[in-house]
């Protein structure tokens, strides 16, 4: 196994908190592989790069010796987690959970090691938790500890509802660590709430308390607030090599240093030297957008990648051309009342938009072409043989051929 000098170096870099490095250092010191904990609640379909921050962590981990654990919190999904929010999340049901739960698998194994990683669900332990486990979990903390947390106090502060399901939210991921007898945790910053309360439970347990460890969280391409599908600002980590590549090239110039060092994969000294070839100007900010799109492209979707994109980027986007791969996609006849249908409909059915809504919306602001030509009314009717083998344009980004069957 690595020294430990080097795998401190390697944990740490890249990290936010560190509860705590004396602890960590005591733990790899003992020469046992640790078992590192990431936990996700599969809540949407897709996982992003920001998710992919602490999943990489994981890797290093994984890549060290240690134990990866990836946690999916089926059974806390119902419950939601209050984490930067300031509304109560809905509930999830279990058909919704499992669907999500399916994609994310396929979408983590992108970055951990399928055939070394152990994956685990929560409701193996908390479903079957009876009312006097749950009373003792209730019973190690108070309302004044929980009102502590930033989300809850200001919700209570503007006298926003807050359930007593939030309040067990972080107990339950405390428990999480209890059941997998955890050394180490690793989340975003927004988790360390939630992390903390696993030491005092696996304490109350006779265990020792985990390593809490946050990496930083990635805003995403409009540059305000943390990546989020709700948001509709995330790159995700299937996302189309010519739709990845433009995402990229979409954020602001402020916000490269922070994707070079959250989202690449880089060690800190390459982050650190194109950082600096960006402030002397030796590197040019679009030259250092291209490399940065490159490179996200390269790692989720292989070597090489990432170039053959940037030529199809610039051939569409300096000749005005389309990509050599346009998808066909079938749109059902039966969709088409009296040969007529919105073509925010036929958008949304094409998988070019999230929604009917987003369809009208890209429509009215111009982002709609047909064969080349605007079409910009947002209540518009199409009928078959106005979209039946055409080529349809959304944005910058996203072309379907339309196939009527």
């Amino acid at each position: 196994m690595t020294d430990i000098a080097t795998q401190l170096d390697i944990i740490c870099a890249g990290t936010q908190d560190l509860v705590s490095r004396a602890e960590l250092e005591k733990m790899l010191s003992k020469g046992k592989p640790l078992r590192v904990k990431f936990g996700i609640d599969p809540t949407s379909p897709d996982i992003h790069i920001g998710h992919a921050v602490p999943l990489r962590k994981l890797k290093q981990f994984q890549d060290l010796g240690h134990t990866a654990i990836l946690l999916f919190g089926d059974f806390t999904a119902r419950v939601g987690d209050p984490s930067g929010r300031n509304v109560t999340r809905p509930q999830l049901s279990v058909e919704e959970i499992e669907k999500n739960l399916e994609t994310y698998l396929e979408q983590a194994f992108l970055i951990l090691d399928r055939e070394k990683t152990e994956i685990r669900r929560n409701s193996e332990w908390l479903e079957g938790l009876g009312i006097v486990e749950i009373m003792k979990l209730m019973g190690s903390t108070t309302v004044a500890q929980l009102l502590e947390r930033n989300d809850f106090s200001n919700r209570y502060k503007e006298g926003s509802p807050i359930s007593v399901l939030e309040f067990l939210y972080p107990l339950l991921v405390g428990f999480d660590s209890v059941a997998l007898k955890a050394d180490v945790e690793l989340g975003g910053t927004d988790q360390l709430y939630n992390l903390l309360m696993g030491r005092p439970l696996q304490e109350m347990e006779g265990q020792t308390p985990q390593v809490c460890i946050t990496t930083p969280l990635l805003e995403g391409t409009d540059g305000n607030k943390k990546m989020s599908k709700s948001l509709n600002n995330t790159i995700g980590l299937t996302d189309e090599p010519l739709d990845m590549y433009g995402k990229v090239m979409s954020i602001s110039d402020e916000m490269m240093p922070k994707y070079f060092a959250l989202a690449t994969g880089w060690l800190p000294e390459q982050v650190n030297q194109v950082v600096q070839d960006l402030q002397s100007e030796k590197l040019a900010q679009v030259d250092a957008k291209k490399l940065l799109a490159k490179t996200v492209v390269d790692l989720y979707h292989g070597q090489g990648r990432g170039d053959e994109t940037a030529i199809e980027w610039s051939k569409i986007f300096s000749s005005g051309g389309r990509p050599s791969d346009i998808e066909t996609v079938e749109v059902a006849k039966s969709e088409f009342e009296n040969d007529s249908l919105r073509l925010a409909k036929v958008l949304n059915l094409a998988g070019l938009v999230a929604s009917n809504k987003e369809g009208s919306r890209m429509i009215s602001q111009g982002a709609v072409r047909i064969e080349d030509e605007v079409y910009d009314d947002p209540d518009g009717l199409v009928s078959t043989a106005d979209v039946d083998g055409k080529v349809i344009q959304v944005g910058k980004r996203k072309w379907a051929q339309i196939k009527i069957s």
